[in-house]
């Protein structure tokens, strides 16, 4: 039995809500930079986050111009979506879209909170978009079922 997800599935877990983590090559022989990170994706589409425009982390995307991204479930049965993808782009991060993802992660009132709390850094920030270029999935429950 197979333990990757179908293309269906790796989607829609990867368009749950969840902690991302960006890996982005290193600068001057230095190993790649990871980090955990909001995170937006709607199947079929671009995954996108948001970032401060002048961040050691944009200095690297910019030059890297491809990004490793990973999601992961720890609790049982664990599995998790690996993204190669490469940077189609960064504009103006949206409010409305930041916002949305506030309250994704944080829950209705929490997330405005929060967003009403950062809404002038958010108008400094940019959003990247990464095309998924290409997948690696697992699914520990799968090794159980059949």
């Amino acid at each position: 039995m197979s333990t990757k997800m179908t293309t269906a599935e790796r989607e829609s877990f990867l368009a749950g809500t969840h902690i991302g983590v960006l890996s982005v090559a290193g600068a001057d022989g230095r190993p790649p930079l990871a980090i955990p990170i909001w995170y937006g994706y709607r199947p079929g589409g671009e995954l996108a986050f948001a970032t401060s425009l002048h961040s050691a982390k944009m200095a690297l995307i910019r030059e890297a111009r491809q990004v490793g991204f990973t999601v992961q479930q720890e609790a049982m049965p664990y599995k998790y979506v690996s993204v190669e993808g490469t940077v189609v782009g960064w504009e103006p991060t949206d409010a409305d879209e930041y916002r949305s993802w506030s309250i994704r992660y944080l829950g209705p009132e929490a997330g405005e909170r929060f967003f009403n709390g950062i809404t002038e850094y958010v108008r400094t920030m940019v959003t990247v978009r990464v095309r998924p270029d290409r997948w690696r999935t697992y699914d520990f429950g799968k090794e159980f079922s059949g």
